[in-house]
């Protein structure tokens, strides 16, 4: 493998948008701390968080799109005790969406007209385009307007020396995917990229993290930033004589069987709980043992179709 080899050559489409549901998921105190402190702040973390995929879901079916997004719709209560949604938006798309401002306004009315709660819509930009700063939405006919403004992070800024700084400094563990994100869009040349992979979970290893959080954000991590199968090789060859040097014997959970299997259980997760949201339990016992056996790839191209499918039939055809 040559040094000009380039990141974009994996044989693995790379797929972002999973792991940021699961990372939203896992990690949603943390990522709120990180991205968005001052919202952090005001809420309640004792009284604990609810995500809302079938709420959201009912939202998502009538825009009829086609595009996966990693979106997630949590409840959670104000310190004044308040209960309040909030609505994260994660672009992570190669190309921005030009109505993704408009999206955010669609979802943000039709959650607050079906379910009568205040939301805050939250935008987290991993694009790689500079220019592309969603902030607003404005409609006008004659003297009637419309005008809708939401909190924006774009990731690429972190990239910037300082604000990188800020990252590898940070305890706070969402630094880690947000670095493994940014590395993955930004970094073209692979050899340069599985030193980055490699430097992010030595970051994490030094910092003394308990096993189990480990294994979550390494997997992250590696679903995030995939390699050329002979970089990969190298890359766990690497890993394998670090975690030797300094006796963490974590390298069982980081063997490529045991990752691809876990991506591809994740993927299946989804679409069991994306189909018996849209369809119901019914479908999901019909399909659930071809979902359980399919391959990474297919499981991807079924859940590329489950958003704007009819029937599940659409879906596996």
């Amino acid at each position: 493998m040559t040094a000009d080899t380039q990141a974009t050559d994996t044989s693995d489409k790379p797929d972002y948008d999973s792991p940021w549901k699961e990372a939203l998921e896992r990690f949603f105190p943390e990522f709120l701390a990180l991205l968005f402190p001052a919202i952090h702040a005001e809420i309640d973390w004792s009284k604990g968080v609810q995500f809302l995929d079938k709420e959201f879901q009912q939202i998502v079916r009538e825009a009829k799109t086609t595009r996966r997004y990693a979106d997630k719709l949590v409840g959670v209560t104000r310190r004044d005790g308040t209960p309040v949604w909030v609505l994260i938006h994660v672009e992570v798309q190669g190309d921005p969406e030009t109505a993704f401002a408009e999206r955010m306004y669609t979802y943000h009315y039709k959650i607050r007209d079906t379910y009568q709660v205040p939301v805050a819509s939250l935008a987290v930009l991993a694009d790689t385009d500079h220019n592309f700063r969603p902030q607003r939405y404005s409609a006008a006919l004659w003297d009637c307007r419309v005008h809708f403004e939401f909190p924006m992070v774009k990731l690429l800024d972190y990239a910037e020396p300082a604000r990188w700084a800020e990252l590898e400094a940070s305890d706070n563990i969402f630094a880690l995917v947000v670095m493994a994100q940014i590395r993955a869009k930004v970094t073209k040349d692979a050899e340069t990229l599985k030193g980055w992979k490699f430097r992010l979970i030595r970051l994490m290893y030094e910092r003394g993290h308990e096993r189990a959080l480990i294994e979550e954000v390494l997997r992250l991590i590696d679903w995030m930033i995939r390699l050329p199968k002979a970089l990969e090789a190298e890359f766990r060859q690497e890993l394998y004589a670090y975690e030797e040097q300094r006796q963490m014997p974590y390298v069982t959970t980081f063997e490529q069987a045991g990752i691809e299997k876990g991506v591809q259980q994740g993927e299946a997760r989804t679409l069991l709980r994306l189909l018996d949201q849209k369809f119901g339990p019914e479908a999901v016992q019909v399909h659930r043992e071809r979902i359980e056996a399919a391959e990474l790839e297919q499981l991807e191209a079924w859940l590329d179709r489950i958003l704007s499918a009819e029937t599940p039939e659409t879906i596996f055809h």
